[in-house]
């Protein structure tokens, strides 16, 4: 199973060439988008802008003449009107005649409603005469009758509703201006239909999402030109070479760890099985020979010095033994081992250190165990020598994301990445992430140098180097 998941990751992981590809397309992209947004609708609001201004000044004009054609109407019957007493019968029937005869147009006529709501005027819609319209409204619920004899009392105006044309017959879009006769208690007015200038309209915002999609498609090409010209560049020139130098590199970098791992552990065992070994032998003989001699009180000395020294000799040994290689880490597991270098890093320089953490029961592979004793091994090393730290804490736990050691003192800080490469400071730290970049994980160093607030480095090994959970004999059986 974790074969299968490395090998799906090295599959499909993103390379050093795919990486700059992004890195050169999605600017590009992003610049390209932004562009085609601000463009579409910078051009969207200024084309309706212009559509409503024609809109604006088509209607205007409509409105000028039929305020002159309603003028002229008037200037028709006006002697008439004057002339007459409010219940003239007389003139008001010669008025609406000469009303009725008032034809311009295809469509154009007065109308002529009393304040009632009764039509007096209507030659092209005759239906219309005769009739009580109050409350009339159009198709979308806009008074006609009592708006037009509300404007009418107030001393005229414009007013606007859908009406049904005389010439076709279909309802369309009307504008009508209305003045009053207050001795009559009369209603006048005239309209036009306005469906010329709405389509005028609606075919100049056609034509605006014509060009905007037009346009659209001319910046799309162009990106995809672009995205292409980029992407084939970078497949000649760099993206198959940098694919095998990463790889190559990669596998480098891996068999010279494993090559360090493989030799540490040889002389590990060298030391514990041979020159250990053969250093206890000699401070038994010593120490037989110490028994033998005891009446000899220089001698004595001078053997008791002696097998003092070898003592600390073989413990040496068997420090530097236990650090090349912990035979706890392959026997026990990661948690063990670590609790084991944590009490030899107390006992050995003074500083109170704290360890926790979770029982793994060995769920980390080989690699990713080695990987954090040895960050661990190097991080308290540095404490060592130059953090002057007195308290340590380390902690190892699990999370959804992996495995993570965290190692944090109180000591001076540092400074993170090393400055240079040429004065050897660092580099151990850059060890700790070489290997920690081996397993794909991540290597987090927080450090303020020169404060109080010390260090904490945090390692994190993904998922993909977490075994399966093994049953104990126990629960086996």
């Amino acid at each position: 199973m974790t074969r299968l998941l490395s090998h799906l990751k090295d599959r499909y992981a993103i390379s050093y060439g795919q990486k700059v590809f992004l890195l050169a397309t999605l600017p590009l992209i992003v610049a390209v988008s932004l562009i085609f947004v601000v463009v579409t609708s910078q051009s969207r609001q200024l084309a309706e802008r212009e559509i409503q201004a024609l809109e604006t000044q088509l209607i205007e004009t409509k409105r000028a003449e039929l305020k002159n054609y309603l003028s002229i109407a008037r200037t028709a019957f006006i002697n008439t009107y004057g002339r007459a007493a409010p219940d003239d019968e007389e003139a008001k029937l010669a008025v609406t005649r000469e009303l009725s005869a008032m034809l311009y147009g295809q469509d154009g006529y007065f109308f002529v409603f009393d304040y009632d709501g009764n039509n007096l005027v209507a030659p092209r819609q005759t239906y219309l005469i005769g009739r009580n319209w109050s409350g009339l409204t159009d198709l979308n619920g806009t008074a006609i009758t009592d708006e037009l004899i509300r404007i009418a009392r107030t001393g005229g105006g414009y007013h606007s509703f859908d009406w049904p044309k005389p010439s076709t017959g279909a309802t369309e879009r009307m504008i009508v201006y209305v003045n009053g006769l207050q001795d009559w208690r009369w209603a006048i007015g005239t309209g036009v239909f306005i469906d010329d200038i709405l389509e005028n309209v609606a075919m100049a915002r056609a034509d605006v999402e014509t060009r905007i999609r037009t346009t659209s498609f001319y910046v799309l090409g162009i990106a995809v030109v672009a995205l292409l010209g980029v992407f084939m560049t970078g497949m000649v020139i760099n993206i198959r070479e940098r694919r095998l130098a990463d790889a190559k590199l990669k596998q480098l970098a891996q068999r010279i760890i494993d090559t360090q791992e493989e030799e540490r552990g040889r002389v590990a065992r060298e030391l514990h099985d041979g020159i250990s070994q053969m250093l206890v032998g000699v401070r038994y003989a010593l120490e037989l020979t110490r028994r033998k001699l005891r009446d000899d009180p220089t001698t004595s000395a001078s053997l008791d010095k002696g097998i003092d020294g070898l003592g600390s000799t073989i413990q040496e040994v068997r420090r530097i033994s236990r650090d090349l290689r912990p035979g706890v880490l392959d026997d026990l597991g990661l948690g063990p081992a670590l609790q084991a270098l944590t009490d030899d890093f107390s006992a050995r320089t003074g500083i109170e250190t704290d360890f926790e953490t979770v029982v793994f029961r060995n769920r980390l592979d080989q690699e990713a165990r080695i990987a954090l004793y040895r960050v661990a091994q190097e991080a308290l090393t540095n404490i060592e020598r130059h953090a002057k730290a007195t308290k340590v804490f380390m902690s190892l736990k699990g999370n959804r994301a992996g495995a993570i050691l965290r190692i944090s003192d109180n000591g001076r800080g540092m400074t993170w990445p090393a400055p240079s490469r040429r004065t050897g400071g660092g580099l151990g730290l850059r060890n700790m992430q070489e290997r920690i970049e081996q397993l794909d994980g991540s290597l987090r160093i927080s450090s303020a140098p020169g404060g109080k607030s010390g260090t904490v480095i945090e390692a994190q090994v993904p998922l993909t180097h977490m075994l399966s959970p093994q049953k104990s004999a126990k629960e086996s059986v």
